[in-house]
């Protein structure tokens, strides 16, 4: 995939876990822990908005683009 979700280190650079992520953007350790790992190819923005409340982020923060082998 060429998205990238950097969930994962802006939670480590805000020293917040998982499950204080989850308890306060009010959606379940499972889903949060499939958007962690990429396991998910769509996300709300009601959710994102939530993250990014939550990490004092900006949407841009949590997603790379990286160009695939196959596109160049």
């Amino acid at each position: 995939m060429a998205i990238i979700i950097r969930l994962d280190r802006v939670m480590a650079d805000r020293k917040m876990s998982l499950t204080e992520l989850s308890e306060q953007v009010g959606i379940t350790l499972a889903n949060l822990s499939n958007l962690k790992t990429g396991k998910v190819s769509a996300v709300r923005l009601g959710t994102m908005e939530g993250i990014c409340k939550a990490l004092k982020c900006q949407p841009g923060d949590l997603f790379e683009y990286c160009e695939e082998e196959s596109d160049r």
